[in-house]
């Protein structure tokens, strides 16, 4: 079976769609400073963000493997269990990073702003998940599970800056 990531790279307006808007780069997989994690677990950075995030694959294993992302600025959350998993995030909420309150009310706010801009925003999403074999959630859902894995990650999936031996800060509370 041919990896996700695999297939990513080989269809170009699925990766176009995930670099904008959904902000997922697949070019861009290191980490703006040196971090591990508090269990000592495996992390490998396997993609980035505009803003120098990074997206890390955690403990040993293929994409099946918890996906931690942290931020530039010192937040870290663990947002997926497996790439499909926070790829279906990505496509239905590309969002998420602005969600604060996680309502309803929110993300249908900031789902009208992304069509605002992008009017066939929900036609290439479709077509990006259709070429990478994915079923998609609703938002909400997709939202509700960020929320859960976020806040229930313990001290496993704890980001360490290690040049001070400090932990981020979670960026889901």
């Amino acid at each position: 079976m041919e990896s996700l990531i695999t297939t990513l790279r080989e269809r170009d307006e699925a990766a176009s769609f995930l670099a904008f808007p959904c902000d997922f780069d697949l070019d861009r997989n290191d980490h703006v400073e040196e971090v591990h994690l508090a269990s000592g677990a495996t992390l490998e950075g396997f993609a980035g963000d505009g803003s120098g995030g990074t997206f890390f694959f955690c403990g040993e294993g293929g994409e099946e493997r918890p996906v931690l992302y942290a931020d530039s600025e010192g937040g870290a959350a663990l947002v997926a269990i497996g790439l499909p998993e926070l790829l279906r995030l990505l496509l239905v909420a590309p969002w998420w990073r602005s969600c604060h309150a996680f309502t309803a009310e929110e993300s249908r706010n900031l789902a009208a702003e992304y069509l605002e801009d992008m009017p066939d925003l929900t036609t290439r999403r479709n077509r990006t998940a259709a070429a990478l074999g994915l079923a998609l959630p609703s938002a909400a859902d997709a939202l509700a599970r960020l929320q859960q894995l976020a806040r229930g990650a313990g001290d496993d999936f704890t980001l360490i800056h290690t040049p001070e031996d400090e932990p981020y800060t979670p960026l889901i509370s």
